[in-house]
């Protein structure tokens, strides 16, 4: 299903200022890798390439915009340590920018999430405190939690991490000037939504798409009403990096005229796109990094390149050794 929004309705139009992209590309490969752009070895009715934010540091997107968001805090703040919430990526994206800053770091983190990002975040010396998914979304609209101490960073809605993350549109945009469609996965709607800024920033026509699991897809749901929504169906799954219980006021304010729509993928789809990425171009997705794969290879980008973002590759390798073998036949 892809959804997008007939009109815009009367809803706010939040941008994210060039000037604040711009500074952000200056300073985030400091922390965060210039990824390559390569072809899908796949023949299809499109040309799709794949960014392969899988490769940072720490195996994510989430370091572009966690570092420039711990960087622009004065430094008053920063002293007094940093905090977020995660299923894991962003988590490991603050801890990393906090321990280049020289600062305390305490993670609130989905207690589902894989046993690869709990590692991976105590390794970059991060504290992590475990909650269930639902505290973890509530702590996200409240920006508090009990538990939580020092200086919060958002790990999707504010200005400077969305224009960290705005650094992947214009990499794209280089690599590939004639691209005419981007689609990355939305869980609070920070990459697809930075991409999407970038690109205006930049005068580019090209399509932004958001890509969503159909077992948490509250975008579609939002472009289907024009106004943001819950999604009351929500279910977990292996595509843990994406998919939100509902779209925040202020995401809507940006995906609701920067994005072209929400393109929602079945979970067997994803796992399909996880299995093509491996065979083809031997490269470990996330579940969330597959969905924009899955939805580009949908055929509702329309036709020309296509960029899928592979956002991560933070996954439990059996977990992964067991969805890229089951067979197509396997219930």
């Amino acid at each position: 299903m892809a959804t997008n929004l007939a009109s815009g309705g009367n809803a706010t139009q939040r941008n994210i200022p060039a000037p604040l992209i711009d500074d952000a590309r200056r300073h985030v490969y400091e922390a965060a890798l210039r990824t390559p752009l390569v072809r899908l070895n796949y023949d299809g009715p499109s040309d799709i390439y794949l960014k392969l934010e899988c490769l940072q540091p720490i195996g994510s997107f989430k370091i572009r915009g966690a570092y420039n968001a711990v960087r622009l805090l004065p430094e008053e703040e920063r002293r007094r340590g940093v905090w977020t919430v995660s299923a894991g990526n962003a988590a490991q994206g603050v801890a990393l920018a906090a321990r280049k800053a020289g600062v305390p770091c305490k993670i609130l983190m989905i207690n589902e999430a894989p046993a690869a990002k709990f590692d991976a975040v105590r390794r970059l010396g991060g504290e992590v405190v475990k909650a269930s998914y639902d505290q973890c979304w509530q702590a996200l609209a409240d920006r508090a939690h009990p538990a939580m101490s020092g200086v919060f960073i958002h790990p999707f809605e504010d200005d400077g991490f969305i224009a960290g993350n705005a650094s992947v549109g214009l990499e794209i945009l280089e690599d590939l000037p004639d691209v005419d469609c981007v689609v990355a996965a939305y869980g609070g709607g920070g990459l697809s939504c930075g991409i999407a800024a970038a690109l205006k920033a930049r005068g580019h026509k090209a399509k932004v798409f958001a890509a969503e699991p159909e077992t948490a897809a509250p975008l579609a749901r939002s472009f289907a009403a024009g106004s943001p929504q819950s999604f009351p169906g929500w279910t977990a799954s292996f595509v843990d990096g994406c998919g939100g219980k509902s779209v925040f006021p202020r995401m809507w304010e940006l995906a609701h005229h920067l994005l072209a729509g929400s393109i929602v993928c079945t979970l067997e789809e994803i796992r399909r796109a996880m299995r093509l990425v491996a065979e083809r171009n031997r490269v470990i997705s996330e579940g969330a990094g597959a969905c924009a794969v899955a939805a580009g290879l949908s055929g509702k980008c329309g036709p020309g390149k296509i960029v899928c973002v592979v956002s991560g590759g933070n996954i439990d390798l059996a977990k992964f050794a067991e969805l890229v073998t089951r067979s197509d036949t396997t219930p």
